[in-house]
């Protein structure tokens, strides 16, 4: 039997259709969730611009930014209950290649990821298997909710940095990520500087409480050295995703700094190996989350170290959601879109 729900299909030429969609039940090992808010993060934008179209295809329901109630499962699932607070960790990893093996399923040779390999989150049921889901509290407000897959990425960066109390912080960035892993990293106690060019980002991160400095206006390196006694940043975290901020990452490394690669890089960019020699400089990429992060995630948003009200600057239904990502699309103001997929 199944039930007709609506859904949002990206159609490609910036584009997306609000029609119905047949919903069947969970099958063993699933659980259908009825989604309430789904955020749109850069990959969505990159989709709507048609940069994934090989990838996804022209009749995609994408979207993994969510929060949702578990609506029925399937056979053999009980890890969660119906009625309860959700969200989803979109990886389905195969449990058989080295990485799986190894225990980083969350890096799997053949990782699939909810939303672009499979239809996503923006639309009224979700159907995932059971074990992506990680439940929440019941005070949980579920428009922030809709912000722990993006603050896992957050926290999974801030975990691999090994970040300790009192250490000083440079995040270069202050986009959605950039501005999480800034909040991420003082509520592990870092002292933390936010590097970012747009000025409506600076006020966003200023209204925050962090400090900032413009790369554009101010020698990045020598605010850092002048804050730190000449030793520089203990951390830096690079979220730009742009060749001036990979050249500012090793002008601001103290000795032995920790690097953590945030950005995708469209291009492959020219990295200062020299300073890697000099100063024992240590890179470290990282990329997505383990479920330890959503957990931390989890608590980070319950007890308020990320400031969900500020983060989310735009909240529109999913009948808008063409509208919504044209909004996003010119916006120079909006930190984080949600889309508020049902009741």
């Amino acid at each position: 039997m199944t039930d007709q729900i609506t859904a949002a299909f990206y159609r490609g030429n910036k584009s997306f259709a609000v029609e119905p969609k047949e919903s069947a039940p969970p099958g063993a090992g699933e659980a259908s969730i009825r989604v309430a808010y789904c955020g749109i993060c850069g990959t969505d934008m990159h989709v709507y611009h048609g940069n994934m179209d090989a990838r996804v295809g022209l009749n995609r329901v994408i979207g993994h930014e969510m929060s949702g109630t578990v609506s029925s499962v399937g056979e053999g699932v009980s890890n969660v209950s119906v009625g309860q607070k959700v969200v989803v960790r979109p990886l389905d990893h195969c449990g058989d290649c080295p990485a799986c093996a190894a225990g980083h399923q969350h890096i799997c040779h053949k990782l699939k990821f909810l939303g672009l390999d499979t239809d996503g989150a923006m639309q009224e049921v979700w159907t995932v298997p059971a074990h992506t889901l990680h439940v929440l509290p019941d005070e949980i407000d579920m428009s922030h909710a809709a912000l722990i897959e993006p603050v896992a990425v957050a926290c999974h960066d801030v975990r691999l940095s090994e970040l300790q109390l009192g250490e000083d912080v440079v995040v270069i960035g202050g986009g959605p990520i950039g501005i999480l892993v800034a909040m991420v990293a003082r509520d592990a106690g870092g002292k933390v500087v936010v590097s970012e060019v747009n000025p409506n980002r600076l006020a966003i991160a200023e209204k925050l409480g962090f400090d900032t400095v413009n790369p554009a206006e101010t020698d990045l390196a020598a605010a850092i050295n002048a804050r730190t006694g000449d030793k520089g940043a203990d951390v830096v975290f690079e979220v730009s995703g742009t060749q001036p901020g990979v050249d500012a990452m090793t002008a601001v490394g103290a000795t032995r700094a920790r690097i953590v690669m945030v950005a995708i890089h469209a291009q492959k960019p020219q990295i200062d190996l020299f300073q890697f020699f000099w100063r024992e400089l240590k890179l470290i990429g990282a990329r997505v989350y383990e479920p330890e992060d959503y957990e931390k995630a989890i608590g980070i948003i319950t007890s308020g170290g990320v400031d969900a009200d500020t983060v989310i600057t735009d909240v529109a239904p999913l009948a808008d959601i063409q509208a919504a990502f044209e909004a996003l699309d010119r916006s120079p103001t909006a930190l984080k879109s949600l889309i508020k997929v049902s009741e």
